[in-house]
């Protein structure tokens, strides 16, 4: 496949997956947010309007899983093609994942402000645009707008330099042993269990993230991802850092098996439709 190819096919493919996830996974996400609100589970809102704040999040999901995917797939593309340099396969989808997330959060992260403030009732009941120009106005567009930028790549990238590795291992490894091409349904399994493992490990990034993305401006100023877990941890304890373990680790795992499935299952049909292809 060209170049162009694996651009345009990872576009749609991500696309697709990245917004039916968000559509089916939704009240989930809301559930683990009013979790980790340092406000607690009931006051930011129990489980009343579970899917409030979901049309920024909608409207942000196909661009975001759109980039990540093209960046990813292309960094993956690059850099194995580099046979002077050996890189080791791991090594590979460790620095394109990575890339991908650096790229998917000039999206994501002005979409979670508004999507996490719209889900902590205590917010007020703002719409997703007022929210991004109140922001905008009164913080400026680091503090404001790019609020949690650099927790949420903490988060993000290490999420990110555990899953996909393990994905691709997985579906290696199954490959090998059945000796012959996975099937979509397959592919998702395999996403479903390196999500899982991922999310479950960076928990306490996750808490952290959404704290300093929920904090009022004079205390968003003076937040730091260490210094949040460092509190976290003084006033809540271990029970603190882990808090909407569950409810993340079960939406990453379900949303790993439909967000890879669906890749897979756009880009296999792309392919096999030789639509980029290249011959003439």
């Amino acid at each position: 496949m060209t170049n162009s190819g694996i651009f345009f096919t990872s576009l749609l493919g991500g696309g697709v997956a990245g917004t039916v996830v968000d559509v089916v996974l939704f009240p989930v996400d809301t559930i683990k947010t009013r979790l980790q609100s340092e406000r607690g589970f009931w006051k930011s809102g129990g489980l009343s309007k579970i899917y409030k704040g979901f049309l920024p999040a909608a409207a942000g999901s196909a661009p975001c899983a759109a980039l990540f995917f093209c960046t990813y797939e292309c960094s993956k593309s690059l850099l194995a093609s580099q046979e002077v340099l050996k890189i080791p396969s791991p090594v590979v989808h460790m620095v394109s994942a990575s890339l991908g997330e650096v790229a998917a959060c000039l999206i994501r992260v002005p979409v979670e402000i508004a999507k996490q403030r719209r889900q902590d009732l205590t917010q007020g009941n703002r719409s997703a645009i007022s929210i991004l120009r109140s922001a905008l106005r009164n913080e400026g567009i680091i503090r404001g707008l790019y609020r949690g930028f650099g927790t949420t790549l903490s988060r993000e990238i290490p999420f990110s330099l555990i899953q996909f590795p393990l994905w691709e291992y997985f579906k290696a490894t199954w490959s090998e042993h059945s000796g012959e091409p996975l099937a979509s349904s397959q592919v998702a399994l395999c996403g479903a269990l390196a999500g899982g493992i991922a999310g479950g490990i960076t928990t306490p990034f996750d808490v952290a993230k959404t704290r300093i993305m929920l904090a009022d401006q004079s205390e968003a100023q003076k937040n730091t991802i260490m210094g949040v877990l460092r509190r976290i941890y003084i006033k809540e304890g271990f029970s603190g850092l882990c808090a909407g373990f569950i409810p993340r680790v079960m939406w990453i795992s379900i949303g790993g098996t439909i967000f890879f499935g669906m890749y897979d299952l756009v880009t296999s049909t792309i392919s096999a439709s030789k639509f980029f292809s290249d011959d003439p």
